[in-house]
């Protein structure tokens, strides 16, 4: 399947074109099509419905509530990937965050601690890997999972031994209760979206390159922790890249990277 899934490679005589592969990251371009038009399917007859009932059922209340609830059930993941990458500040906003919602937020179902402005982020190992360095790799989109790259998949492993659920479900029988929280957050997310996924795909020539452009966008922002390409890069600026007196200064803006397109679905 990868050999016959294979995307050809440009004629090296023609510039534009392997510097559109090159930026793609996209290799394995026939399969992952083939896994998102199955997705798409999926999504169709199954997810998109449910979706739309479950949006129909349930207030925008009860909706922020799911979400909420959820949210603060993830926070042993987070909390550990903060202290991975030195995010002391951040670490502790997690750890606030969960003690006021899980108690005055009624066991999470109310955003207390966002009304005292301390804002729900996202961590998991896979941004923790980029941190440090590691390379996401080809894109892939595969059956059920979706957009990711073997950086991200792998991180998704290591979150799931890192979740205190994935322990208490195997300690009591109940494996089943990561995987039903796995299904609310897809479910929820899904609702909220059912309408600029529509028009994203009414506007997208190629909705497939759409979706992998989104996913690369909302992973490196996640990365970065929302800050610009730019503040980013500053902050590994070294002494090496300071010029001596008389030399001409750096040109950090010619040094940093070509902009990325990245999220998904």
């Amino acid at each position: 399947m990868l050999a016959t899934g294979c995307a050809t490679r440009p004629d090296p005589a023609d510039e534009a074109a392997v510097q559109a592969y090159q930026e793609a990251n996209d290799p394995l371009e026939p399969m992952n099509r083939y896994f998102f038009e199955v997705n798409q399917f999926l999504d169709e007859i199954l997810l998109k419905p449910f979706a739309g009932w479950y949006h129909l059922a349930l207030p925008d209340p009860a909706e922020d509530g799911v979400r909420n609830f959820v949210r603060n059930l993830k926070t042993p993941v987070i909390l550990a990937n903060d202290l991975f990458q030195g995010e002391w500040s951040r670490a502790g906003t997690t750890v606030a965050r969960f003690f006021i919602n899980t108690t005055v937020g009624v066991g999470g179902l109310v955003d207390v601690a966002s009304m005292m402005d301390m804002n729900y982020h996202d961590e998991d190992f896979g941004q923790t890997l980029a941190v440090y360095g590691a390379g996401e790799g080809p894109y892939l989109h595969l059956p059920i999972l979706g957009s990711g790259n073997p950086r991200d998949y792998s991180g998704r492993l290591v979150d799931y031994a890192l979740d205190p659920l994935t322990w208490v479900g195997y300690a009591y029988n109940v494996s089943e209760i990561n995987t039903a929280r796995t299904g609310l957050e897809t479910l929820d997310t899904r609702a909220r979206n059912l309408e600029a996924i529509d028009e994203l795909k009414k506007g997208s020539v190629d909705f497939y390159a759409t979706v992998r452009s989104l996913y690369r966008q909302q992973r490196n922002d996640l990365i970065r922790n929302g800050e610009s390409e730019q503040q980013a890069s500053q902050e590994m600026i070294t002494d090496e890249m300071i010029p001596e007196d008389g030399d001409a200064p750096v040109d950090f803006k010619a040094a940093q990277p070509d902009d990325q397109v990245t999220v998904a679905e």
